[in-house]
């Protein structure tokens, strides 16, 4: 791997003092470890990975002994855990002493999605998280996972910050994982070695410094506002943070504490009123993460900007009937037409997702039910991961783990005892998909963007 930057060294050298640097430049040299977190409406108390070593911070981490494959594990593509570094699992603690249940987060940078999921467990299938990611590329990765989750309470934004921060006064929590220089991920990608520079740092501060301001609008008041990178120095960290108390003034106020062990290797801080927190690679096992949480008190009133759009069309009485067979709770949902497509929404929030539809780019929403066919519905893929999916909807194909993997690199899978028909295909008991069954033939409805290459 490419030698760490000059540059670099030299500042973590002034920031650290030299004996601790060194410390931490042998194990950004040295082996990145391996950590997943679990899905608990997925997985229930055991799951996948029960043999993983626990995360002290993280209540569904596991930290592996080696790098699986991940690609040929069919709970992976069920949803059933997230892969995800071992320090960014911390936000779920940090948020752990909030009663998010039924409320609303702001995931300002949201893909690949790992955080997304945190928050989308958090709330519930009763609460909302709006996932914006402004790299449209990236923010259909982020659908993608958000799909296989499996929640069905995300919202996926592709805008520019400040046409999210339109909407004012929305969201009970509202987080920038901020876009940065990346030094805690120099173990991790070698190309993090590449690009860094110091002019690259000046940049970052100024761009989150510009999405810090604009996240800031959305966020009610009493609202909690976490602030995280993946990076080491103070420019883009504390720098940002006394940037922003210095030009907002006093309308900030502690959260509540964060109990962090001294065993777990976390270096802890104050700024302000923000609690932070920060992982280094030679102190706590993982790669690196700066985490900073507050509390607004500014008085901030509700706002939603008027309607660019109509993106809903209403569902017709008939058809509702149909599509509630294939829903748990089924006295909850409101159903909405999205181009060609059927969605279901938990009716909590289904206003709130309309809104913001029709004043954002919305990329994906609620659970995407499929389509209508001479009164039936051809099931999207999608559905088959919502954890509401009622099972009895469908006849249920259990497939061996050969089979299942062909089923998931789209290949053409034997009947067996497939119903006529649409049936539902699982392995160990996990959703994968859906076939459709018609005579002696089954047509693979798997996703061809997310099928498996030949291994």
């Amino acid at each position: 791997m490419r030698a760490l930057p000059v540059a670099f060294t030299e500042r973590m050298r002034k920031q650290l003092g030299a004996e601790e640097a060194e410390s931490l430049f042998a194990a950004l040299d040295g082996v990145s470890p391996v950590a997943v977190r679990l899905n608990p409406a997925k997985c229930g108390d055991v799951g996948v990975w029960s043999d993983g070593k626990d995360i002290a911070w993280s209540k569904n981490g596991r930290k592996l002994k080696e790098r699986p494959s991940f690609t040929l594990d069919t709970a992976f593509h069920a949803g059933a855990y997230y892969v995800q570094e071992a320090a960014s699992q911390f936000i779920d603690h940090v948020i752990a002493g909030e009663e998010l249940r039924g409320k609303r987060v702001l995931d300002m940078c949201a893909a690949p999605g790992g955080k997304t999921t945190i928050y989308s467990t958090a709330v519930g299938v009763e609460g909302l998280v709006v996932a914006n990611e402004y790299v449209r590329t990236r923010a259909n990765i982020l659908a993608d996972n958000v799909r296989k989750w499996g929640m069905g309470n995300v919202l996926v934004t592709n805008n520019a910050p400040e046409h999210i921060a339109q909407f004012e006064g929305w969201f009970d929590v509202v987080a920038v994982d901020a876009p940065c220089s990346g030094e805690g991920m120099f173990r991790k990608e070698e190309v993090a070695r590449e690009d860094w520079s110091e002019e690259a740092v000046k940049i970052c501060v100024a761009r989150q410094m510009s999405i810090v301001r604009e996240a800031w609008q959305s966020l009610k008041e009493g609202g909690l506002f976490i602030y995280s990178t993946c990076t080491f120095n103070d420019e883009e960290d504390e720098g940002v943070l006394k940037a922003f108390i210095e030009e907002m003034g006093d309308v900030f106020e502690s959260s509540k504490s964060v109990d962090v062990d001294d065993a777990w290797g976390v270096v802890r801080g104050e700024v302000g009123a923000f609690q932070t927190f920060r992982f280094f690679p030679h102190k706590s096992d993982s790669e690196g993460l700066f985490v900073a949480v507050a509390r607004k008190t500014e008085s901030t009133t509700q706002r939603t900007p008027k309607a660019r759009k109509k993106v809903m069309q209403d569902v017709d009485k008939t058809s509702r009937k149909e599509l509630l067979r294939w829903l748990q709770e089924s006295d909850n949902y409101t159903f909405a037409m999205v181009a060609d497509t059927i969605y279901a929404y938990r009716t909590e929030q289904f206003k709130a997702v309309q809104a913001l539809s029709e004043g954002l780019t919305a990329i994906y929403s609620g659970v995407a039910m499929g389509q209508l066919f001479k009164g039936r519905l051809k099931p999207d893929w999608a559905l088959s991961q919502y954890v509401g999916l009622e099972r009895d909807a469908v006849a249920v194909e259990e497939l061996d783990e050969a089979r299942a993997l062909d089923y998931l690199r789209k290949k053409d899978i034997a009947v067996g005892d497939m119903a006529e028909g649409i049936n539902l295909v699982t392995h160990e008991g996990r959703s994968l998909g859906f076939v459709k069954r018609v005579g002696a033939r089954c047509n693979n409805l798997y996703p061809n963007s997310l099928k498996i290459m030949n291994m």
